[in-house]
Protein backbone atom coordinates (compact mmCIF):
# COMPACT_ATOMS: atom_id res chain seq x y z
CA UNK A 1 0.00 0.00 0.00
CA UNK A 2 1.26 3.46 -0.92
CA UNK A 3 0.06 7.06 -0.65
CA UNK A 4 1.04 8.46 -4.04
CA UNK A 5 3.50 10.86 -2.42
CA UNK A 6 6.76 10.31 -4.29
CA UNK A 7 9.78 10.13 -2.00
CA UNK A 8 12.57 10.11 -4.58
CA UNK A 9 13.32 10.25 -8.28
CA UNK A 10 15.21 7.15 -9.32
CA UNK A 11 17.36 6.65 -12.41
CA UNK A 12 17.24 3.44 -14.43
CA UNK A 13 20.71 1.89 -14.40
CA UNK A 14 19.94 -1.33 -16.30
CA UNK A 15 17.14 -3.28 -17.92
CA UNK A 16 18.27 -6.89 -18.27
CA UNK A 17 16.20 -9.60 -19.96
CA UNK A 18 15.80 -12.76 -17.89
CA UNK A 19 14.05 -16.09 -18.43
CA UNK A 20 11.12 -14.75 -16.37
CA UNK A 21 10.85 -11.20 -17.75
CA UNK A 22 13.17 -8.32 -16.91
CA UNK A 23 15.55 -7.43 -14.08
CA UNK A 24 15.20 -3.70 -13.51
CA UNK A 25 18.00 -1.86 -11.66
CA UNK A 26 17.17 1.59 -10.32
CA UNK A 27 19.53 4.02 -8.58
CA UNK A 28 17.62 5.50 -5.65
CA UNK A 29 19.92 5.91 -2.65
CA UNK A 30 17.31 7.27 -0.22
CA UNK A 31 14.83 4.53 -1.03
CA UNK A 32 17.47 1.79 -1.11
CA UNK A 33 18.58 2.80 2.40
CA UNK A 34 15.01 2.19 3.68
CA UNK A 35 14.26 -1.00 1.77
CA UNK A 36 15.14 -4.63 2.47
CA UNK A 37 14.93 -7.59 0.12
CA UNK A 38 11.26 -8.58 -0.12
CA UNK A 39 9.90 -5.09 0.53
CA UNK A 40 7.43 -3.47 -1.85
CA UNK A 41 8.36 -0.28 -3.70
CA UNK A 42 6.20 1.76 -6.07
CA UNK A 43 8.17 2.33 -9.28
CA UNK A 44 6.25 4.88 -11.34
CA UNK A 45 3.05 3.57 -9.82
CA UNK A 46 3.80 -0.15 -10.14
CA UNK A 47 4.21 -2.19 -6.96
CA UNK A 48 7.41 -4.22 -7.30
CA UNK A 49 9.27 -6.46 -4.85
CA UNK A 50 12.88 -5.56 -4.14
CA UNK A 51 15.21 -8.49 -4.85
CA UNK A 52 18.32 -6.47 -3.97
CA UNK A 53 19.05 -3.13 -2.33
CA UNK A 54 22.75 -2.35 -2.10
CA UNK A 55 25.03 0.60 -2.77
CA UNK A 56 22.09 2.89 -3.52
CA UNK A 57 20.67 0.63 -6.24
CA UNK A 58 17.41 -1.32 -6.07
CA UNK A 59 16.77 -4.41 -8.20
CA UNK A 60 13.35 -5.76 -9.18
CA UNK A 61 12.22 -8.74 -11.24
CA UNK A 62 9.40 -7.60 -13.52
CA UNK A 63 7.23 -10.39 -14.93
CA UNK A 64 5.60 -10.36 -18.40
CA UNK A 65 2.12 -9.57 -16.97
CA UNK A 66 3.46 -6.36 -15.44
CA UNK A 67 5.40 -5.46 -18.58
CA UNK A 68 2.19 -5.82 -20.66
CA UNK A 69 -0.02 -3.76 -18.35
CA UNK A 70 2.37 -0.91 -17.56
CA UNK A 71 4.93 1.38 -19.13
CA UNK A 72 7.83 -0.40 -17.40
CA UNK A 73 8.57 -2.49 -20.49
CA UNK A 74 9.56 0.66 -22.38
CA UNK A 75 12.09 1.92 -19.84
CA UNK A 76 15.73 2.37 -20.83
CA UNK A 77 18.92 3.18 -18.89
CA UNK A 78 19.15 6.85 -17.93
CA UNK A 79 15.39 7.39 -17.67
CA UNK A 80 13.82 8.69 -14.47
CA UNK A 81 11.11 6.98 -12.40
CA UNK A 82 9.08 7.94 -9.34
CA UNK A 83 9.92 5.92 -6.20
CA UNK A 84 7.89 5.43 -3.05
CA UNK A 85 8.57 2.79 -0.38
CA UNK A 86 5.51 0.98 1.00
CA UNK A 87 3.43 2.70 3.64
CA UNK A 88 4.29 1.63 7.19
CA UNK A 89 2.08 1.80 10.27
CA UNK A 90 2.20 5.32 11.64
CA UNK A 91 3.26 6.97 8.36
CA UNK A 92 1.17 9.99 7.34
CA UNK A 93 -1.22 9.45 4.44
CA UNK A 94 -0.75 12.67 2.49
CA UNK A 95 -2.22 11.52 -0.80
CA UNK A 96 -4.74 8.68 -1.12
CA UNK A 97 -4.51 4.92 -0.80
CA UNK A 98 -2.67 3.60 -3.84
CA UNK A 99 -2.13 -0.14 -4.30
CA UNK A 100 0.43 -0.06 -7.10
CA UNK A 101 -1.87 -2.25 -9.20
CA UNK A 102 -1.94 -0.40 -12.51
CA UNK A 103 -5.39 -0.31 -14.15
CA UNK A 104 -4.09 0.78 -17.54
CA UNK A 105 -2.02 3.18 -19.55
CA UNK A 106 -3.05 6.73 -20.45
CA UNK A 107 -1.51 9.19 -22.89
CA UNK A 108 -0.76 12.87 -22.34
CA UNK A 109 -2.95 14.87 -24.74
CA UNK A 110 -1.64 18.25 -23.71
CA UNK A 111 0.61 19.88 -21.15
CA UNK A 112 -0.89 23.19 -19.99
CA UNK A 113 0.24 25.91 -17.62
CA UNK A 114 -2.11 24.42 -15.02
CA UNK A 115 -1.35 20.76 -15.50
CA UNK A 116 -2.14 17.88 -17.84
CA UNK A 117 -4.92 16.80 -20.20
CA UNK A 118 -4.84 13.01 -20.18
CA UNK A 119 -6.52 10.66 -22.68
CA UNK A 120 -7.65 7.39 -21.15
CA UNK A 121 -9.56 4.33 -22.31
CA UNK A 122 -13.23 3.87 -21.28
CA UNK A 123 -12.30 1.22 -18.70
CA UNK A 124 -10.37 3.95 -16.84
CA UNK A 125 -12.71 6.88 -17.45
CA UNK A 126 -15.72 5.06 -16.00
CA UNK A 127 -14.10 5.35 -12.56
CA UNK A 128 -13.15 9.02 -12.91
CA UNK A 129 -15.15 11.71 -11.15
CA UNK A 130 -14.43 15.40 -10.89
CA UNK A 131 -12.54 16.06 -7.65
CA UNK A 132 -11.88 12.32 -7.28
CA UNK A 133 -8.46 10.78 -6.77
CA UNK A 134 -6.28 9.19 -9.43
CA UNK A 135 -2.65 8.08 -9.52
CA UNK A 136 -0.50 8.86 -12.58
CA UNK A 137 2.91 7.16 -12.57
CA UNK A 138 2.40 6.66 -8.85
CA UNK A 139 1.61 10.32 -8.09
CA UNK A 140 -1.59 11.00 -6.14
CA UNK A 141 -3.60 13.64 -7.99
CA UNK A 142 -7.09 15.13 -8.06
CA UNK A 143 -9.16 15.06 -11.22
CA UNK A 144 -9.91 18.70 -12.03
CA UNK A 145 -12.25 18.09 -14.98
CA UNK A 146 -13.64 15.40 -17.27
CA UNK A 147 -13.96 15.97 -21.01
CA UNK A 148 -15.18 13.14 -23.24
CA UNK A 149 -12.21 10.79 -23.67
CA UNK A 150 -9.92 12.70 -21.32
CA UNK A 151 -9.52 14.13 -17.86
CA UNK A 152 -7.51 17.04 -16.51
CA UNK A 153 -5.27 17.21 -13.45
CA UNK A 154 -3.67 20.31 -12.01
CA UNK A 155 -0.01 20.17 -11.02
CA UNK A 156 1.35 22.37 -8.26
CA UNK A 157 4.97 23.56 -8.69
CA UNK A 158 6.20 21.18 -5.97
CA UNK A 159 4.79 18.14 -7.81
CA UNK A 160 6.45 19.29 -11.04
CA UNK A 161 9.79 19.60 -9.22
CA UNK A 162 9.84 16.32 -7.29
CA UNK A 163 8.17 13.89 -9.73
CA UNK A 164 8.57 12.86 -13.34
CA UNK A 165 5.33 14.69 -14.20
CA UNK A 166 7.21 17.99 -14.48
CA UNK A 167 9.04 16.69 -17.58
CA UNK A 168 6.24 14.93 -19.49
CA UNK A 169 5.25 16.03 -23.00
CA UNK A 170 2.26 15.42 -25.25
CA UNK A 171 2.19 11.80 -26.41
CA UNK A 172 3.96 10.39 -23.34
CA UNK A 173 2.33 7.36 -21.72
CA UNK A 174 1.68 7.07 -17.99
CA UNK A 175 0.63 4.28 -15.65
CA UNK A 176 -2.85 4.90 -14.26
CA UNK A 177 -4.48 3.57 -11.12
CA UNK A 178 -8.02 4.68 -10.39
CA UNK A 179 -9.26 5.18 -6.85
CA UNK A 180 -9.79 1.67 -5.47
CA UNK A 181 -12.94 2.81 -3.64
CA UNK A 182 -14.64 3.43 -7.00
CA UNK A 183 -14.02 -0.17 -8.04
CA UNK A 184 -15.38 -1.57 -4.78
CA UNK A 185 -18.47 0.64 -4.95
CA UNK A 186 -19.15 -0.50 -8.52
CA UNK A 187 -18.84 -4.15 -7.50
CA UNK A 188 -21.11 -3.75 -4.49
CA UNK A 189 -23.81 -1.75 -6.27
CA UNK A 190 -23.84 -4.18 -9.24
CA UNK A 191 -25.25 -6.83 -6.89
Amino acid sequence: MFTGIVKELGRIEAVEETADGVRLRVRGPETAARVSVGDSVSVSGVCLTAVDAADGVLAFDVVPETLRRSTLGGLAPGETVNLEPALQAGDPVGGHFVQGHVDGIARIREVTAEGLQVEAPPEILRYCVEKGSIALDGVSLTIAALNGEAFAVALVPHTKEVTTLGAVTAGDELNVEVDMLAKYIEKLTAR
